[in-house]
């Protein structure tokens, strides 16, 4: 089986290109789900979560209460790294898991949608990388028009994550995200045609070229 991470920035497309693929009968393992699903109530993952920041991070149901969470992690950096540390190996399990069940039925490739695959060192447990791309300014641009926020706002956001232009070096396959929906649906196609087709396409030394337009 060809394991194929997929990845962008915030604002690039990445679940557009992600809804593209499902539409084309492509599997498609969802990380942000599955993150859920790690701290979801009752699970192992969210009593650690309370043993470990206490009952002021979960909602009066006895959820994980997200936007406190944030701001526990806006106030404390150490926390982040506590909490992945928590939720990231429970996603990988469930991750593979997923993965186990796809290639027990027969398929070939699978997509795992991982939006920050590059920020936890996850590229290396994928076969190959595709990343959905636009350039830093345009990505600036739709953030700021998506959440309706100020140009600062949206920097600030950019700049919790690995700049797109670093991602570009390390992908495989690129889906330029740019232009018409059309023209991305058109990469995408062909994407899933090659990736089907050219299953030794695994990464090899010194061929981490990704493919343009």
């Amino acid at each position: 089986m060809l394991k194929v991470g997929l990845t962008g920035g915030i604002a690039t497309g990445k679940s557009t290109v992600a809804a593209m693929l499902i539409e084309l009968g492509a599997p498609v393992v969802d990380s942000d789900i599955l993150a859920r699903e790690a701290v979801a109530k009752g699970s192992e993952g969210l009593r650690e979560v309370r043993r470990v920041f206490g009952d002021k991070v979960l909602d009066e149901e006895q959820n994980l209460d997200r936007r406190a969470m944030r701001e526990l992690i806006f106030q404390d950096p150490g926390a982040r790294e506590r909490l992945n540390s928590i939720v990231h190996p429970r996603v990988a399990a469930l991750i593979d898991r997923q993965v186990d069940e796809l290639e027990r039925i027969g398929r070939q490739v699978v997509f795992v949608d991982v939006p920050l695959l590059y920020e936890v060192g996850w590229e290396d447990l994928m076969d190959v990388v595709v990343l959905v791309y636009v350039p830093a300014e345009v990505q600036l641009r739709r953030l700021m028009k998506r959440d309706q926020v100020e140009r600062d706002q949206a920097v600030n956001a950019l700049k919790a994550q690995l700049p797109i232009e670093q991602k570009l070096k390390k992908a495989q396959f690129l889906v330029d995200n740019q232009g018409s929906l059309e023209e991305t649906r058109e990469q995408v196609v062909a994407l899933w045609a090659r990736l089907q087709s050219q299953l030794c396409g695994h990464r090899q030394p010194g061929n981490s070229e990704p493919t343009r337009k």
